[in-house]
């Protein structure tokens, strides 16, 4: 399951809510149908009536919802469906899902730990990397410091280890 985007403030009379994007995209939210909305601990599957996108604006309006209050209680639920409908991806780019777990190696392929999360950061992406000692690190997640990604071996190379000192 992917987070897609984050649900804003209602839009209009008809219970519509802003939608803000994770991804920068918004084509593959035109072909969700149900998807699960997720505030705090709580978790509920919604059927989307429809999907307009007004200018720069995304717009969701979800079944049952057809007023600016009850849109209202929505503000601030992750949208979250199955791979199917997260953004497509560009060549080099990959699903932060898809990073963690990576076991990271070094170039002459020793294991020094795994991926456990990549963080956005102020300058890039950063790689929260757990080491073998159970101390977590952060690194850029930059072509300087990883080498390429191979998700079929489950393996990443770091390039440059003294960045994890």
């Amino acid at each position: 399951m992917f987070t897609l985007g984050q649900i804003g403030p209602p839009f209009g009379l008809k219970g519509f809510v802003k939608v803000k994007p994770f991804s920068g995209e918004n084509c593959h939210f035109f072909r969700l149908n149900k998807i699960t909305l997720k505030q705090g601990e709580k978790e509920e599957i919604r059927e989307v009536a429809e999907v307009i996108c007004q200018g720069e604006t995304l717009l969701i309006r979800f079944t049952g919802i057809d007023s600016p209050e009850a849109a209202a209680s929505l503000k601030g639920a992750e949208i979250i469906a199955g791979r199917e409908y997260a953004a497509p991806l560009r060549e080099g780019e990959f699903y932060i899902e898809d990073l963690k777990n990576l076991e990271v190696i070094d170039i002459q392929g020793k294991t020094l730990g795994q991926i456990v999360n990549v963080l956005e950061g102020g300058g890039g992406d950063l790689a929260e990397v757990k080491l073998l000692s159970g101390i977590k690190s952060l690194v850029p997640f930059r072509k300087e410091f990883f080498g390429e990604v191979t998700l079929e071996l489950g393996k990443i190379a770091l390039l440059e280890p003294w960045i994890l000192d």
